[in-house]
């Protein structure tokens, strides 16, 4: 299979993966990427009512009004950050 790029930006894009991973070839490097968002779709399936209900549960908590004040989030996630 050949294929084209015809949008200099993507071959670009493309070029720069090359360089950082060290690939041989750009075949190399587009089997690296189809393998990670493989990988990525398999982990959400695998995750999907585990998220969907961490979501449910944040729902629930700001219709309790159980959220952090817009002006206080910024500071909560940067100590939620420095924990770990």
């Amino acid at each position: 299979m050949n294929i084209e790029i015809h949008d200099a930006a993507l071959e670009a894009r493309i070029q720069k993966q090359l360089q950082a991973t060290g690939s041989a070839s750009v075949e190399e490097v587009l089997l690296r990427l189809l393998e990670t968002q493989e990988e990525q779709d398999r982990w959400l399936l695998e995750n999907r009512e585990t998220i969907n209900a961490k979501i449910r549960r944040g729902i629930e908590q700001l219709d309790r009004g159980e959220g952090i004040p817009e002006d206080q989030l910024d500071a909560h996630l940067a100590n939620l950050k420095s924990r770990t």
